[in-house]
């Protein structure tokens, strides 16, 4: 008996992973799928917005499932759940106009550098200790960042700030969303995630709309919500079969996926200074999980 429930955890785990590994590829989609229609001349706003726009459809029809009720739509914490679907729209919107200008790889790799700014951030915003591993790791981190981005080189690109204004605005999110976490529900979060952004982009995308010039980017276009509304749904689905202390590592198959997309659509590889940082950047986050890691298992000993 002891065998086949270990068997049965294992396979949780292992689907919870495949989750992951799809849900992930699901972003990586967008991204792709963003840089090639802002090659086509598609504002970023309008993408933006097609991105919001559906993910606020499918949100309120999850949340209206069953009938309406007023409970679904308040919370006690109004501000903080507006100000984080404002966070995630300012990220999406800075990162799709960076993927115009930037390779996908080093965009993916600054993103990268959400867990670390979180890191760094929340002993002031969560009053969560933070110990000399983890301050050693967010300066790895940051040396990645400046390996990546080479502020001085000569080919140093304005849009880098664009990204890192991103992944800035992700990390925030992020802590928003640790903040709230057990004290609004995930659908009411989900809900004004899209809402936010489907209101404040709107004016902008009608303003400057464009219509993709045939069949193919209709289809990417409107792929962009769905695509991101399902994997962020795959995603939470992979953390109910698998703990973050397994899960963490695989979320990297986001650069590897980028890379690959990269190659195979836009004939890009990054150079040598792009895989160093990311290598540093990843080296930091893997350092910063087993840490986690290794004090959530003190833990568990301390308090059987």
């Amino acid at each position: 008996m002891v065998g086949l429930a270990a068997k049965a955890n294992e396979d949780r785990a292992l689907f919870g992973i495949g989750l992951m590994l799809i849900a992930y590829l699901a972003f990586s989609f967008i991204d792709t799928s963003v840089k090639w229609l802002a090659i086509a001349g598609l504002p970023a706003l309008q993408l933006a917005f097609m991105r919001y726009a559906a993910h606020f459809l499918i949100s309120l029809a999850i949340i209206l499932r069953g009938g309406f009720s007023k409970q679904r739509f308040t919370t006690n914490r109004p501000v903080l759940v507006v100000v984080r679907g404002s966070l995630i729209m300012l990220s999406t919107v800075f990162n799709f106009f960076a993927v115009r200008y930037l390779p996908l790889t080093l965009t993916s790799t600054i993103l990268f550098s959400s867990p670390l700014i979180v890191c760094a951030l929340s002993w002031p915003l969560l009053g969560e200790r933070v110990g000399p591993w983890r301050w050693f790791a967010i300066l790895v981190g940051f040396c990645g960042i400046v390996i990546a981005v080479r502020p001085f080189g000569e080919e140093f690109h304005w849009a880098v700030i664009i990204s890192l204004m991103s992944a800035i605005s992700f990390a925030m999110y992020l802590i928003l969303t640790r903040k709230l976490a057990g004290t609004v529900s995930t659908d009411t979060m989900q809900f004004y995630s899209g809402a936010v952004g489907f209101v404040i982009l709107a004016p902008f995308a009608f303003f400057t709309w464009q219509n993709p010039d045939n069949l193919l980017d209709w289809l990417l276009l409107f792929s962009l919500g769905f695509l991101g509304w399902g994997g962020h749904q795959l995603l939470t689905n992979a953390y109910r079969y698998a703990p973050a202390s397994i899960l963490s590592p695989f979320s990297y198959s986001f650069i590897l996926y980028l890379t690959a997309w990269s190659y195979l659509l836009f004939n890009h590889l990054p150079d040598r200074w792009t895989i160093i940082g990311a290598i540093f950047i990843v080296a930091a986050g893997l350092i910063i999980w087993i840490r986690e890691r290794t004090l959530a298992k003190r833990s568990r000993l301390s308090h059987p």
